[in-house]
């Protein structure tokens, strides 16, 4: 059976996975699959939950928040800021949930300390608008 190297970066560790079969993946326009041998390819994937299938016939799956896929001469690179994989879809799902409330929050903390400064820029030049009245 034709397979293909699956070649993982983020900004903390690589990691490199052989004998897989087929990916499926998504991006803006949708779902696609890529299996050994396919033409050259790049995209950027979405938040989400992606499947690689390894020569032994078992599913992984593999958690990102998005990044750069690129295919080319029978390997498959995916750069992103982190990764999850694991061969329980419960359990790398409810990984994925967490990560994804936890960036919320982390999101919704800093879009209310970036109000805060602001509240407290424009007090400061309203007053020092005021002393120069």
């Amino acid at each position: 059976m034709n397979t293909f190297a699956l070649q993982l970066y983020d900004a903390t560790q690589q990691q490199r996975i052989e004998n897989v079969t087929s990916f499926v993946g998504e991006d803006a326009n949708g779902s696609f699959g890529l299996q050994a041998h396919h033409a050259r390819f790049m995209s950027t994937l979405v938040f989400g939950l992606f499947r690689y299938r390894l020569q032994n016939d078992d599913w992984h799956y593999l958690a990102l928040p998005g990044g750069v896929l690129y295919f080319n001469d029978n390997e498959l690179s995916i750069s992103t800021r982190h990764f999850l994989i694991d061969n329980d879809f419960e359990r790398i799902s409810d990984l994925l949930k967490q990560q994804l409330l936890a960036e919320e929050e982390t999101l919704t903390a800093t879009r209310s300390s970036l109000q805060k400064m602001e509240r407290s820029m424009l007090l400061r030049l309203w007053n020092l608008q005021k002393q120069n009245e």
